[in-house]
């Protein structure tokens, strides 16, 4: 899928897993849900660094762009170092070790740890990094018309409130995870949930998407999980757009009505 609907995908996740978390009783701060829907929105275009023409590429300049070739040849080395009998042969790394589970996790768990170890610069650099995206992604059109540098300050400055709301007593800094020094923590969860939610999408294209790696399918470790193929659509097709990203927001809407107990 393209960038706009795996940000709308990414939100519309978060969102869902607030009203369930309502209705199982357990309540997010308002704060957690819309943090963390922005966060989902954006880490759900992040599997993409291995595309050097994906909007995390381009999105902040030449450090993501250098970012990208580093993870392109990285994904495309792990594929080449761990494919399987009934793999193809291929070049460049897209759509390999980035549009994994394994990938998800890492990528989730290394965020918590470094919210939780590295102290409100790194939580602050998170939200920065995933607002940044949020506002590429959900934001397209005039992010497309505005200098990086706008979106950048935008970003920043988002974070900056962000971070000083959630830091307010029952607000959400120490949410599902209590103890002391865990303040933060969950700030992977949506991290996670992005990443697999982008997977999904993918796996929904012509291509399929190696999810499961490193999981063999028969004589496949990469083998492109995704429905029957005439149920698959190509990236940007109107299935994508004129379904898809409306049903995107109404699932949204639907969630974040939920989450908050608004009915």
């Amino acid at each position: 899928m393209m960038g706009p609907a795996h940000s709308l995908s990414g939100a519309a996740a978060w969102l869902g897993v607030g009203a369930l978390a309502t209705a199982m009783g357990h309540t997010m701060p308002w704060p957690v849900l819309v943090t963390g829907a922005l966060i989902c929105a954006g880490a759900a275009l992040a599997p993409d660094l291995d595309h050097k023409s994906a909007t995390i590429s381009r999105a902040f300049g030449p450090i993501s762009r250098g970012l990208c070739e580093i993870i392109d040849r990285l994904s495309a080395a792990v594929y080449k170092a761990t494919r399987g009998k009934g793999d193809p042969r291929r070049n460049g790394g897209h759509r390999t070790l980035t549009h994994t589970w394994v990938w998800a996790v890492l990528v989730g768990a290394g965020a918590s740890a470094a919210a939780v170890f590295g102290g409100r610069w790194a939580v602050l650099g998170i939200l920065f990094v995933h607002l940044v995206l949020a506002v590429e992604g959900l934001l397209w059109r005039h992010a497309r018309v505005s200098s990086d540098v706008l979106v950048w300050l935008l970003g920043a400055a988002g974070a900056w409130i962000i971070a000083g709301i959630l830091d307010q007593p029952g607000n959400g800094a120490g949410w599902l995870f209590t103890e002391p020094g865990q303040e933060y923590l969950w700030l992977g969860l949506p991290i996670i949930l992005g990443a697999l939610v982008h997977d999904i999408g993918d796996a929904l294209t012509v291509s399929g998407c190696p999810i499961l790696w490193p999981i063999p399918v028969g004589r496949r470790f990469w083998y492109p999980v995704g429905p029957p193929k005439f149920m698959r659509f190509k990236a940007g097709s109107w299935v994508e757009v004129k379904v898809l990203m409306p049903a995107f927001m109404l699932l949204g809407g639907v969630g974040a009505v939920a989450a908050l107990n608004l009915v």
